[in-house]
This record gives C-alpha cells, structure tokens and sequence, in this order.
C-alpha cells in the first residue's frame, strides 16, 4: 500500500516538473549567489528571495506540464495558471514589500540598540530576502517552461 503509493507520487509527471523546475531555480539562485559574493552560502539552497524565483519556476512547471499532458483546455490547466499568477503576483507585490519593511525594522532595532540602554537587539534580526523583483519573476516562469518543455 505505501510502495504503491509512492510509485504512484513518483510517476506524478505535474508534481515532478514542479518540483525539478523549483529544484533547478534554488540551484541557478545559490550558483548566482555565489559568483556575486565570492561565497557559498548552503541556505540559497532552499531559502527564498533572489534570483531566479524558485516560487515562479514552481508553479509555472506545474503549469507549464498540466498545459502539455492535459491540454490548454482542461480545468487542471486552468487551475494551474490561476495559481500560477497568484503566486507570482503575490511575489512581486506583498512578499517584497514584507523584505522591504523588514529591513527598515532592522534598521531601526540597530538604531535603538544603539542609542537606547532599556532596547534589547532581537536575537535575530528579521529576514529580507522574501520578495522578488519582476525580473527574478520572469527568470522564474521561464526556468519553469523550459524545465516543463524538457521533461514532457
């Protein structure tokens, strides 16, 4: 029963193309990462933020296989591409604001700390990297068609 059920998650060619599409982004975001900062940073790997979006590579290899294996007129594509643009709008607009935000209380957490004894630094400070551009956003889609396209 569960041998079957995995071969069955295995054989899942919508649910493999996603997943290599977002595996193939991380991968391209932390070789990125690394030429620009002369460093390897395991984190790039599986965080979010940068370029190119693993969120829109994603969906769209989803997308993009329910296009190919069930057809531009199949509610399975539909649904795909709904969730698709959700996504990717969402990484564009609130998700970027959200770093944006979070590295100005980082900024202000460092100020305060400085100037104010009572004012304790987080342990942490917050995470910036959780939005992209429309550009990390087109990087992603098209690592998500052409992962979609290659593995058809």
């Amino acid at each position: 029963m569960v041998k079957d059920l995995i071969i069955q998650l295995f054989s899942n060619r919508l649910l493999i193309t996603a997943v290599i599409s977002w595996a193939a982004a991380q991968i391209v975001k932390t070789g990125i990462n690394a030429f620009l900062t002369k460093s390897f940073n395991p984190e790039r790997l599986v965080g979010s933020g940068g370029m190119p979006s693993s969120h829109s590579a994603f969906v769209t290899g989803l997308a993009t296989a329910a296009f190919i294996h069930m057809g531009p007129d199949s509610p399975e594509f539909a649904i795909c591409f709904v969730i698709a643009f959700v996504v990717m709008y969402d990484a564009m607009g609130v998700r970027r604001e959200t770093g944006k935000q979070a590295e100005l209380l980082n900024q202000f957490s460092e100020i305060f700390s400085k100037n104010y004894d009572e004012f304790q630094t987080p342990e942490e400070t917050l995470k910036v990297l959780v939005g992209h551009t429309p550009l990390q956003v087109f990087f992603g889609l098209l690592v998500g068609i052409i992962v979609g396209i290659l593995l058809r």
